[in-house]
Protein backbone atom coordinates (compact mmCIF):
# COMPACT_ATOMS: atom_id res chain seq x y z
CA UNK A 1 0.00 0.00 0.00
CA UNK A 2 1.34 3.43 -0.92
CA UNK A 3 2.17 6.00 1.75
CA UNK A 4 -0.46 8.42 0.43
CA UNK A 5 -3.18 5.76 0.50
CA UNK A 6 -2.26 4.62 4.01
CA UNK A 7 -2.10 8.21 5.27
CA UNK A 8 -5.56 8.88 3.83
CA UNK A 9 -6.94 5.87 5.74
CA UNK A 10 -5.42 7.14 9.01
CA UNK A 11 -6.81 10.60 8.24
CA UNK A 12 -10.29 9.19 7.62
CA UNK A 13 -10.11 7.32 10.94
CA UNK A 14 -9.19 10.50 12.81
CA UNK A 15 -11.93 12.51 11.13
CA UNK A 16 -14.58 9.88 11.85
CA UNK A 17 -13.55 9.73 15.49
CA UNK A 18 -13.76 13.50 15.89
CA UNK A 19 -17.07 13.79 14.03
CA UNK A 20 -18.49 11.09 16.29
CA UNK A 21 -17.55 12.81 19.56
CA UNK A 22 -16.92 16.47 18.59
CA UNK A 23 -15.06 16.85 21.87
CA UNK A 24 -11.65 17.97 20.68
CA UNK A 25 -12.64 20.69 18.21
CA UNK A 26 -15.44 22.18 20.31
CA UNK A 27 -13.39 22.38 23.51
CA UNK A 28 -10.40 23.85 21.69
CA UNK A 29 -12.49 26.41 19.85
CA UNK A 30 -14.22 27.60 23.01
CA UNK A 31 -10.89 27.95 24.81
CA UNK A 32 -9.28 29.92 21.95
CA UNK A 33 -12.33 32.18 21.63
CA UNK A 34 -12.16 32.95 25.35
CA UNK A 35 -8.49 33.91 24.98
CA UNK A 36 -9.21 36.31 22.10
CA UNK A 37 -12.26 37.86 23.77
CA UNK A 38 -10.53 38.29 27.14
CA UNK A 39 -7.54 40.03 25.56
CA UNK A 40 -9.89 42.32 23.65
CA UNK A 41 -11.79 43.45 26.75
CA UNK A 42 -8.72 43.54 28.99
CA UNK A 43 -6.68 45.86 26.76
CA UNK A 44 -9.43 47.62 24.75
CA UNK A 45 -6.87 48.42 22.02
CA UNK A 46 -7.12 51.29 19.57
CA UNK A 47 -7.02 50.43 15.84
CA UNK A 48 -3.30 51.24 15.72
CA UNK A 49 -2.59 49.07 18.76
CA UNK A 50 -4.68 46.24 17.29
CA UNK A 51 -2.55 46.24 14.15
CA UNK A 52 0.62 46.23 16.24
CA UNK A 53 -0.23 43.76 19.00
CA UNK A 54 -3.11 41.81 17.47
CA UNK A 55 -0.97 39.39 15.42
CA UNK A 56 0.86 38.23 18.55
CA UNK A 57 -2.41 37.66 20.43
CA UNK A 58 -3.86 35.83 17.44
CA UNK A 59 -0.93 33.42 17.18
CA UNK A 60 -0.95 32.87 20.95
CA UNK A 61 -4.56 31.73 20.57
CA UNK A 62 -3.53 29.43 17.70
CA UNK A 63 -0.70 28.03 19.82
CA UNK A 64 -3.01 27.30 22.75
CA UNK A 65 -5.57 25.72 20.43
CA UNK A 66 -2.93 23.61 18.73
CA UNK A 67 -1.45 22.44 22.02
CA UNK A 68 -4.85 21.22 23.18
CA UNK A 69 -5.47 19.43 19.89
CA UNK A 70 -2.07 17.79 19.60
CA UNK A 71 -1.94 16.02 22.94
CA UNK A 72 -4.72 13.46 22.21
CA UNK A 73 -3.22 12.54 18.81
CA UNK A 74 -1.18 9.69 20.23
CA UNK A 75 -2.35 9.62 23.85
CA UNK A 76 -5.68 8.04 22.93
CA UNK A 77 -3.93 5.53 20.68
CA UNK A 78 -1.82 4.36 23.61
CA UNK A 79 -4.78 4.45 26.00
CA UNK A 80 -6.80 2.24 23.66
CA UNK A 81 -3.76 0.15 22.71
CA UNK A 82 -4.49 0.77 19.04
CA UNK A 83 -0.99 1.96 18.23
CA UNK A 84 0.22 -1.65 18.21
CA UNK A 85 -2.42 -2.48 15.62
CA UNK A 86 -1.35 0.44 13.46
CA UNK A 87 2.27 -0.60 13.74
CA UNK A 88 1.42 -4.16 12.73
CA UNK A 89 -0.50 -3.00 9.67
CA UNK A 90 1.36 -3.26 6.33
CA UNK A 91 1.94 0.49 6.11
CA UNK A 92 4.94 2.71 6.74
CA UNK A 93 5.43 4.56 10.00
CA UNK A 94 5.54 7.81 8.08
CA UNK A 95 2.04 7.14 6.72
CA UNK A 96 0.72 6.99 10.29
CA UNK A 97 2.50 10.21 11.18
CA UNK A 98 1.38 11.91 7.96
CA UNK A 99 -2.25 10.95 8.52
CA UNK A 100 -2.11 12.35 12.06
CA UNK A 101 -0.54 15.58 10.78
CA UNK A 102 -3.22 16.00 8.12
CA UNK A 103 -6.01 15.47 10.66
CA UNK A 104 -4.48 17.93 13.13
CA UNK A 105 -4.03 20.49 10.36
CA UNK A 106 -7.69 20.19 9.34
CA UNK A 107 -8.85 20.53 12.95
CA UNK A 108 -6.75 23.63 13.62
CA UNK A 109 -7.62 25.18 10.24
CA UNK A 110 -11.31 24.68 11.02
CA UNK A 111 -10.83 26.51 14.31
CA UNK A 112 -8.98 29.32 12.54
CA UNK A 113 -11.85 29.78 10.09
CA UNK A 114 -13.93 30.88 13.09
CA UNK A 115 -11.22 32.57 15.14
CA UNK A 116 -9.91 34.91 12.43
CA UNK A 117 -13.28 36.61 11.66
CA UNK A 118 -13.93 36.99 15.40
CA UNK A 119 -10.49 38.57 15.78
CA UNK A 120 -11.21 40.92 12.87
CA UNK A 121 -14.47 42.12 14.43
CA UNK A 122 -13.28 42.45 18.03
CA UNK A 123 -10.02 44.19 17.15
CA UNK A 124 -11.46 46.29 14.30
CA UNK A 125 -8.94 44.94 11.78
CA UNK A 126 -10.36 44.71 8.22
CA UNK A 127 -9.15 41.72 6.24
CA UNK A 128 -10.87 42.24 2.89
CA UNK A 129 -7.83 43.45 0.94
CA UNK A 130 -5.32 41.01 2.41
CA UNK A 131 -7.32 37.82 2.78
CA UNK A 132 -5.46 35.80 0.13
CA UNK A 133 -2.02 36.71 1.46
CA UNK A 134 -3.17 36.19 5.04
CA UNK A 135 -4.40 32.68 4.19
CA UNK A 136 -0.92 31.90 2.80
CA UNK A 137 0.79 33.04 6.01
CA UNK A 138 -1.74 31.23 8.20
CA UNK A 139 -1.39 28.03 6.18
CA UNK A 140 2.42 28.01 6.35
CA UNK A 141 2.49 28.89 10.04
CA UNK A 142 -0.21 26.40 10.96
CA UNK A 143 1.48 23.67 8.96
CA UNK A 144 4.76 24.20 10.78
CA UNK A 145 3.00 24.23 14.15
CA UNK A 146 1.21 20.98 13.31
CA UNK A 147 4.24 19.16 11.88
CA UNK A 148 6.45 19.94 14.87
CA UNK A 149 3.59 19.48 17.32
CA UNK A 150 2.62 16.05 15.99
CA UNK A 151 6.23 14.89 16.17
CA UNK A 152 6.58 15.98 19.79
CA UNK A 153 3.15 14.59 20.65
CA UNK A 154 4.45 11.21 19.47
CA UNK A 155 7.55 11.62 21.64
CA UNK A 156 5.71 12.78 24.76
CA UNK A 157 3.06 10.06 24.47
CA UNK A 158 5.56 7.59 25.92
CA UNK A 159 6.04 9.70 29.05
CA UNK A 160 4.02 9.40 32.24
CA UNK A 161 3.94 13.22 32.43
CA UNK A 162 2.88 13.62 28.80
CA UNK A 163 0.58 16.61 29.49
CA UNK A 164 3.56 18.55 30.85
CA UNK A 165 6.20 17.20 28.48
CA UNK A 166 4.50 18.28 25.27
CA UNK A 167 4.55 22.07 25.89
CA UNK A 168 8.02 21.86 27.46
CA UNK A 169 9.42 20.18 24.35
CA UNK A 170 7.35 22.06 21.81
CA UNK A 171 7.51 25.72 22.82
CA UNK A 172 11.30 26.23 22.41
CA UNK A 173 11.20 24.62 18.97
CA UNK A 174 8.21 26.67 17.84
CA UNK A 175 9.64 30.01 19.00
CA UNK A 176 11.30 30.86 15.63
CA UNK A 177 8.18 29.82 13.74
CA UNK A 178 5.92 31.96 15.92
CA UNK A 179 8.21 34.99 15.56
CA UNK A 180 8.15 34.62 11.77
CA UNK A 181 4.38 34.10 11.68
CA UNK A 182 3.71 37.10 13.92
CA UNK A 183 6.02 39.37 11.91
CA UNK A 184 4.50 38.28 8.59
CA UNK A 185 0.97 38.79 9.94
CA UNK A 186 1.88 42.17 11.40
CA UNK A 187 3.23 43.33 8.03
CA UNK A 188 -0.07 42.34 6.41
CA UNK A 189 -2.12 44.21 9.02
CA UNK A 190 0.01 47.33 8.74
CA UNK A 191 -1.16 50.45 6.90
CA UNK A 192 -0.33 50.03 4.05
CA UNK A 193 -0.25 46.21 4.12
CA UNK A 194 2.67 44.28 2.65
CA UNK A 195 3.77 40.67 2.43
CA UNK A 196 7.29 40.27 3.80
CA UNK A 197 8.72 37.55 1.57
CA UNK A 198 11.66 36.89 3.88
CA UNK A 199 9.33 35.69 6.64
CA UNK A 200 7.26 33.68 4.18
CA UNK A 201 10.39 31.91 2.93
CA UNK A 202 11.40 31.24 6.55
CA UNK A 203 8.00 29.67 7.29
CA UNK A 204 8.18 27.51 4.17
CA UNK A 205 11.74 26.42 5.01
CA UNK A 206 10.69 25.51 8.56
CA UNK A 207 7.90 23.34 7.18
CA UNK A 208 10.18 21.55 4.71
CA UNK A 209 12.90 20.94 7.28
CA UNK A 210 10.54 19.48 9.87
CA UNK A 211 8.56 17.31 7.46
CA UNK A 212 11.86 15.91 6.16
CA UNK A 213 13.14 15.32 9.69
CA UNK A 214 9.89 13.58 10.67
CA UNK A 215 10.21 11.28 7.65
CA UNK A 216 13.78 10.37 8.63
CA UNK A 217 12.99 9.56 12.27
CA UNK A 218 9.39 8.32 12.02
CA UNK A 219 10.33 4.71 12.84
CA UNK A 220 11.94 5.79 16.12
CA UNK A 221 9.06 8.14 17.01
CA UNK A 222 6.45 5.38 16.95
CA UNK A 223 8.47 2.75 18.80
CA UNK A 224 7.34 1.79 22.28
Amino acid sequence: MSTARAASIVLAKELRLELRTRELLSATLVFALIVIVMFSYAFDPTPAESRRYGPGLLWIAFLFAGSLMLHPSFAREHAGETMDALRLAPISSFAILLGKMAANFIFLAAAEVILVPVFSVLYDVPLAGILGRLILVLALGTLGLIIAGTVFAAISAHSRMRELMLPLLLLPVLAPLLVAAVQATRALLADPPSLDQAWVVFLAAFDVIFITASWLVCDFLLEE
